[in-house]
């Protein structure tokens, strides 16, 4: 995947609490970043989250996480994270992330996420709402 394919970054500088003692972020970490840009995306293509969510009686749940190592952060380095979504289903959002330092890329992952129901928490269909923003919004159209 390029950096261009990505339509949303976000920056962010590493803290002084998420580094360990090596002076480099701590893995665990990357998946807050992950977090970050996905809250960050919601706003960007015009969705409020989870509000837009919740009155049509769902929300998302993450069902997968991984992530690659490539480099590593360290105090205050100045990290973009690149979220796309790569794919819709009928239930639910794989969404892309890159992270760069100094146009390096460091990390690169994906979060799976199904929309439920907020009462049962069983898998329930994306609104349209949702999968018309993205589609609007993304420059590498999703997979279906």
């Amino acid at each position: 995947m390029a950096r261009e394919d990505f339509t949303f970054i976000h920056s962010l500088r590493v803290r002084w609490a998420e580094v360990d003692r090596q002076d480099v972020v701590f893995n665990g970490h990357y998946f807050f970043y992950f977090d970050v840009a996905i809250g960050e995306y919601w706003r960007a293509i015009g969705l409020r989250y989870p509000k837009d969510f919740l009155e049509g009686g769902t929300d998302v749940y993450a069902i997968k996480a991984s992530s690659e190592f490539l480099g590593s952060a360290s105090y205050d380095d100045m990290l973009d994270i690149g979220c796309r979504a790569a794919r819709i289903g009928r239930t639910s959002i794989r969404f892309l992330f890159e992270i760069f330092r100094a146009g390096e890329l460091i990390t690169h992952g994906e979060v799976v996420y199904v929309n439920a129901d907020i009462a049962t928490r069983k898998s329930a269909p994306l609104s349209e709402l949702v999968k018309d923003a993205i589609r609007a919004f993304e420059r590498v159209p999703p997979e279906t």
